[in-house]
Parts: structure tokens; sequence; C-alpha cells
């Protein structure tokens, strides 16, 4: 079966930065959208980057900080997360969505991992 397997969070000082991973296997890695979501407390689950083949996309709130990429010979997803912000702090969700497009909807993506949590200290 499909799984998405996210690792890199932790806790970190503002202004410093951490890479998130997400390993995925049961899948065509290079058929699908990846993307990254996250959950803060008491809000929303919201798109934060999203990526296919070449192209990427970023939710304005960390653009310019976070950097997506993809490793399609191992199937992983990465996110480099840079200046870091303590309104950053969530359960950082990875993606997979049957698409060919970029999709920045979280209801266009099949299957999600268990999240990993990113905390970010003031």
């Amino acid at each position: 079966q499909v799984q998405l397997v996210e690792s890199g969070g932790g806790l970190v000082q503002a202004g410093g930065s951490l890479r998130l991973s997400c390993a995925a296997s049961g899948l065509t890695f290079s058929s699908y959208a990846m993307g990254w979501f996250r959950q803060a407390p008491g809000k929303e689950r919201e798109f934060v980057a999203a990526i296919r083949r070449s192209g990427g996309a970023y939710a304005d709130m960390v653009k310019g900080r976070f950097t997506i990429s993809t490793d399609n010979a191992k199937g992983t997803v990465h996110l480099q997360m840079n200046s870091l912000k303590p309104e950053d702090t969530a359960v950082y969700y990875c993606a997979a969505a049957p698409n060919s497009n970029i999709e920045i909807m979280s209801l266009e993506y099949r299957y999600w991992g268990q999240g990993t949590q990113v905390t970010v200290s003031s």
C-alpha cells in the first residue's frame, strides 16, 4: 500500500533552519504531484508548497524562505525551511496527488503522511 513517511521535524530557534523529508513508497512517484501542508493548533490545515515535474508553488507566507524539491530516483520530497518564524510552528504533512499539475488544494491529494512536528521558539 501507499506510504508517505515524514522526518526532519524538531525544535529550532527563530531564524534557524530545518529540512523536512518525505519518503514515498507503493506508488509511481513520477506520476504524482507532491505537496506540503501544515496545521497549527486550533487552525485549519493550510497549503505550504507543492511540486510537479520542474515546477513549484508556494504559499505567500513562506515564499522566499522555503524550498520544495524532489529526488525522483529515491521517491522523496524535501522541504528546506530557512528563516523560520514562531508562526511556522505546526505539524507538517506530506501529501501525494495523482495529477499532472501542481496542486494547492488539499482535496486534490489522495495520500497523506502522519505528519512531523515543527516548533519554532522566539
